[in-house]
């Protein structure tokens, strides 16, 4: 009999409509490979859900809090079901963008110097030279992300906003100025390096990443050779580091405005990398002989317990 596979999507976080759009394109594939899929849009009930279904493995397309920083992580462990990607700690470190980034200094990988505070804190005035940029703690797809550029006499006022729903932690990181390259992780191996070209955008954003046509993806990224084996090398160390499992896409920004060497900066890890059509992970993987096919099936054959 064909293996049952529940995809878990949508849930509650910003990251909703994404998360609807991966698990759709996920759940098309399985078919596609002859497993038998149950879409499942999360909701509170999710344990009875599951407990209900008897699936043989979770496939995770749920994306931001709850999906991805170890709640639903520890619920499938509760309920003894194998599921893909990252376990309960792996999860919960990599969402908070300041622990994954001490964990990856701690390994040798180069950051941005940060700080992390509370909102209102970061609101007043300046907590460091501009240019830098604010970010919630625990969010993903560029959702409150604000750049400050060097003539913005005061930090942005939204971070006053009583409408603010990105949490009361921000990360205030210096910018770094260059090219946005990310890298993915398929097990023990890392894949090819992408340069993310997002003319008309002032940097990597929600619209850039989901719109079509918001950017366009060069993989194999057209960079000097050892810039490119440090992307890949960075990519596979943050993904041991921080103990993730199945596939993680490392984000990075590189400065060559003053030479080939350059300045390159590791930005994040994200163990729940969006899988929608104009998705970075399924166009590194194709650029490897993967298809999308191929990955799914991967991450389901890969799926396991106490990850």
């Amino acid at each position: 009999m064909a293996k049952h596979v529940a995809v878990l999507m949508g849930g509650f976080s910003s990251e909703r409509p994404v998360s609807l759009a991966s698990g759709a394109a996920c759940a098309d594939a399985l078919e596609g490979e002859g497993y038998a899929v149950t879409r499942v849009d999360v909701d509170r009930d999710i344990a009875s859900v599951l407990k209900d279904l008897g699936p043989d493995v979770v496939f995770n397309a749920l994306h931001g809090r709850f999906g991805e920083d170890g709640t639903i992580q520890g619920v499938l462990e509760f309920l003894e079901i194998p599921y893909t990607h990252s376990g309960v700690a792996a999860s919960a470190l990599a969402l908070d963008k300041g622990r994954a980034k001490i964990i990856a200094k701690s390994v040798g990988i180069a950051v941005a110097e940060a700080k992390i505070m509370p909102r209102l804190d970061a609101a007043p005035k300046h907590v460091m030279p501009p240019p830098y940029v604010v970010k919630p703690i625990g969010e993903g797809s560029s959702f409150g992300v604000l750049i400050v550029r060097e003539d913005q006499s005061t930090p942005p006022q939204q971070l006053f906003s009583t409408e603010w729903s990105f949490g009361d932690t921000v990360m205030v990181e210096r910018f770094v100025h260059g090219r946005d390259l990310t890298c993915a992780v398929m097990g023990d191996v890392a894949l090819g390096v992408c340069d993310i070209i997002s003319e008309g955008h002032a940097f990597y954003d929600y619209d850039a990443k989901y719109a079509p046509g918001g950017s366009r993806h060069v993989v194999p990224a057209d960079l000097p050779k050892d810039i490119y084996r440090q992307v890949q090398e960075w990519a596979l160390k943050a993904h041991r580091a921080v103990g993730c499992r199945g596939i993680s896409r490392s984000d990075f920004r590189y400065d060559d405005r003053f030479g080939k060497k350059g300045e390159l900066i590791w930005l994040e890890i994200n163990t729940q990398p969006g899988m929608t059509p104009t998705s970075l992970v399924p166009d590194i993987a194709a650029d490897a002989g993967h298809s999308f096919g191929d990955l799914v099936r991967w991450m389901v054959e890969d799926a396991s317990c106490r990850r």
